[in-house]
């Protein structure tokens, strides 16, 4: 009768003194692996300017026809080079989060971020334009990670 409660006793002390193997979730966030595919970035070069050259592969590659784009040519009104991406645009909801848009840029202007909270409030904000993805360019503030 006593030896099951100090089994009990000694098996709960046991673990009282382990290190534990939760996280504390919105105060610290857990490390992704090298290789986890997150929300896509549309990058900028040295100069500060779009990477997209609107070629249109990405959205070519995208299996689940997620990426919707049109192309332009750049008169000078735009901080881009000669030509660049006038809509661009990623349907959340149907991104399968392959990796293949960012294998078929010539020019590396999308990338798989490690970013995994994507939670929105309505259905319509998981159209993600170009203002949700660019990343800020350097001295810019940072924006919200949740939309309105």
């Amino acid at each position: 009768m006593i030896r099951p409660w100090i089994v009990g006793f000694k098996t709960t002390f046991g673990h009282m003194f382990k290190k534990p193997i939760t996280v504390n979730y919105p105060d610290e966030k857990v490390p992704m692996f090298p290789k986890w595919r997150g929300k896509q970035v549309l990058m900028r070069d040295e100069n500060g300017l779009e990477k997209c050259v609107a070629c249109g592969l990405c959205a070519v590659a995208c299996p689940a026809d997620a990426i919707y784009l049109e192309a332009a040519e750049n008169d000078g009104s735009v901080m881009a080079g000669p030509r660049y991406a006038r809509t661009y645009q990623i349907h959340k909801t149907r991104c399968i989060f392959c990796g293949y848009c960012e294998e078929a840029c010539p020019v590396s202007a999308i990338f798989m971020g490690k970013d995994y909270e994507l939670a929105v409030y309505s259905k319509d904000d998981f159209v993600w334009d170009k203002d949700d993805l660019l990343v800020p360019m350097a001295g810019q503030a940072q924006p919200q990670a949740t939309r309105k």
